[in-house]
């Protein structure tokens, strides 16, 4: 059995001071994977026992960015998807192990206006194409906040957020895309109906006290992984960051 959790922390050193290293210690993943870790090189040193540890910076500061955790030492490790446009806001990582890929990924945000949708766009078939490519070489596990509600039950209040950064027809048409080529959404596999888990909550309006939230963290497998299923898990209970920890359980 492997377990792997995934966490968007929205600035780690902050998350540290919440008790991040605590919360790493009791999950006691096998791979534990983060976004948003908002850090340059050198800023943190991170003491965790037992982990191989690799990061992703933004080139611009305090900006975004990625990690992964592992116990044991991937047999390979690469940064971003290999296209220039793409890879200058850390925003990806991928650990190879002998039986499949992990990758951590920090899919960009519409933003208010829905200013970057169009660069969105592009990421999201350039990032599709990526899981693809690897895919031709073994099955894929990929995590992290993607920075879309796909269906009007993965948040509370669909209709008043319809064609909202993370709710737009486009980003989930995108998602529907990404399922039918082949990829399985592992919470869905395991709850189709579930309402009322989410993954991340507003700072404002006491969003989390009132479960005013959104599901945009996932981990998603390819279809051949799918009968080495066991769990699927969203830990609305830790605190520390505006999103809480996803979890997956493969035999």
């Amino acid at each position: 059995m492997k377990k792997l959790i995934s966490w968007n922390v929205n600035g780690l050193r902050a998350c540290v001071g919440k008790g991040f290293l605590e919360y790493v210690k009791e999950a006691d993943a096998d791979v534990f994977c983060i976004q948003e870790s908002k850090l340059q090189a050198g800023q943190i040193d991170l003491p965790l026992d037992g982990y191989h540890q690799y990061w992703n910076y933004a080139e611009k500061k305090g900006y975004s960015g990625t990690a992964l955790f592992s116990k044991e030492e991937p047999l390979s490790v690469s940064y971003g998807i290999g296209i220039g446009e793409h890879d200058h806001e850390g925003r990806v990582i991928t650990a190879e192990y002998e039986e499949y890929y992990v990758v951590t990924c920090y899919t960009p945000n519409s933003q208010d206006g829905l200013t970057r949708l169009p660069y969105r766009m592009e990421w999201e078939d350039a990032f599709l194409g990526y899981l693809k490519g690897l895919e031709q070489k073994k099955p894929v596990i990929f995590c992290g906040d993607l920075n879309v509600a796909h269906r009007e039950i993965d948040l509370k209040n669909p209709k008043s957020n319809r064609n909202n950064a993370g709710f737009t027809d486009q980003e989930r048409e995108k998602f529907t895309r990404l399922l039918e080529a082949g990829f399985i959404d592992t919470y869905r596999y395991f709850y189709p109906d579930q309402t009322g888990i989410y993954s991340w909550w507003s700072y404002r309006f006491k969003a989390r006290e009132k479960n005013a939230g959104w599901r945009i963290d996932y981990f998603c497998v390819s279809e051949s992984l799918k009968d080495r299923l066991v769990s699927a898990a969203i830990h609305t209970e830790v605190m520390g960051s505006d999103h809480c920890p996803v979890e997956l359980v493969i035999r």
